[in-house]
């Protein structure tokens, strides 16, 4: 059986410079976010990944955000091309550790994609459109993974940063969304659980075999998906959080 890899990047001195769309800017306290990270990093080992680190770009304030730099499937990565200029020195170094895993595709100008506007739910790729994520890039991703089998959708994002601060996946055939920022009818064979009406943004959560990271700011959510039968495990993220993060922002996993 194939190990679980998850690639992670230290949180960089710079993390309060970060770039923010929808939230306003706060201070943030680097030390705690890192204490967060660490914390993260030791739940992904403890539900079996292995953890690698990319090494630290402490002048790409987002640079601890590596979902943003490539979507990894099972035969392929895809390069991103984030839509924030400032991130796209991020990309080589995730580049560069993807190399060891997957055979590499990347995005061309004027196309952008982030990845946490990537959403796969089996062999379809819904990609949000909004703020960082453009149509070519959209259409480009859906040429370059349509001959591995994977069938592209757009989703227009508009409300949120990213179309994975609006819904992850809890399990297979099972979503979690804020219904506010997307339908749930967007997700064909897709049952859905809404998030709390009070807690907008705990809809990123992060889904590893059978357990599901959540942010711990987010108990009423938290109880929906324990009554739902669930294997939650709760993460301090708030710090990160002001950097306008969600949990599956700070990792990159698959089969190695």
């Amino acid at each position: 059986m194939s190990p679980v890899i998850a690639l992670t990047r230290p949180v960089p001195d710079s993390l309060a410079h970060c770039e923010l769309t929808h939230l306003s800017r706060v201070p943030i306290d680097v030390d705690a976010a890192r204490a967060q990270h660490q914390e993260y990093e030791r739940a992904l080992a403890s539900l079996g990944c292995d953890v690698r680190h990319i090494p630290a770009a402490h002048h790409h304030p987002d640079s601890v955000f590596v979902e943003d730099a490539a979507i990894v499937l099972d035969e392929v990565a895809i390069i991103a091309r984030p839509g924030a200029e400032s991130r796209r020195g991020e990309r080589a170094a995730v580049a560069e550790a993807l190399s060891r895993y997957r055979q590499l595709h990347a995005l061309s100008e004027p196309a952008t994609v982030d990845g946490g506007d990537v959403l796969r739910l089996d062999r379809v790729l819904y990609v949000g459109v909004g703020a960082r994520t453009n149509p070519e890039g959209a259409r480009q991703l859906g040429e370059l993974v349509k001959p591995y089998g994977y069938r592209v959708r757009s989703v227009q994002v508009a409300e949120c940063l990213h179309l994975k601060s609006a819904v992850t996946e809890l399990a297979s055939g099972l979503v979690l969304l804020n219904p506010a920022w997307i339908a749930s009818r967007t997700f064909e064979g897709h049952d859905a659980i809404e998030v709390d009406p009070g807690e907008p943004f705990a809809a990123n959560v992060l889904r590893v075999g059978h357990a599901v990271l959540c942010a711990s700011a987010y108990d009423r959510t938290m109880r929906r998906l324990q009554s739902a039968g669930l294997t939650i495990l709760p993460i301090d993220a708030g710090e990160l959080a002001k950097a306008e993060a969600g949990l599956t922002c700070c990792s990159l996993i698959f089969s190695g």
